[in-house]
């Protein structure tokens, strides 16, 4: 049997030898690659414009019925500002810009009153001069509230009269 010289392997692939030594390229290509990924998993929808259901002027100047109008993300956290008609108007006059309340919602009933707390701690961002000849229709403040709560103080300034506790 002839003489042969020792085999010596290679350690691995080279590709991943030169891959360990260029971390920062690895990374950049391993983050380009999931990109890409996940530009070929999202909607097939790929005509359609964000926000609008079709893609053509008209319907972005002028939006269809609320049922064809596509929903827009909704954050969890997300404040909005709710103008809230307290019943009474000497209460709201304490109210300050940055003033921290409780908004109560006192229903009348045959049997007696129920109260429910509707919205808590909600900051007041503004406190509107109340209109000339507004008489007992109480106060209008401006509330920051979580989109819940500003759903739950609309349906609530609708069946009941609003008050509000200072914290």
């Amino acid at each position: 049997m002839p003489h042969f010289a020792p085999v010596r392997v290679r350690a691995g692939l080279p590709l991943a030898g030169r891959l360990v030594r260029h971390r920062r390229r690895a990374v950049a290509a391993g983050l380009a690659v999931t990109a890409a990924a996940l530009v070929a998993a999202g909607p097939r929808d790929a005509d359609r414009s964000r926000g609008h259901p079709d893609g053509s002027p008209a319907a972005q100047a002028s939006p269809a019925s609320p049922e064809d109008r596509p929903a827009r993300p909704r954050r969890p956290g997300a404040t909005l500002t709710a103008p809230v008609r307290i019943a009474d108007a000497a209460t709201v006059r304490l109210l300050r810009p940055g003033d921290r309340v409780d908004v109560i919602a006192a229903e009348e009933t045959v049997s007696g009153g129920e109260a429910r707390v509707v919205a808590r701690g909600a900051r007041v961002t503004e406190v509107p001069e109340p209109a000339e000849g507004a008489g007992d229709a109480g106060a209008l403040v401006v509330l920051a509230v979580p989109r819940a709560t500003a759903a739950g103080l609309a349906g609530a300034s609708a069946t009941a009269r609003l008050a509000v506790t200072l914290w």
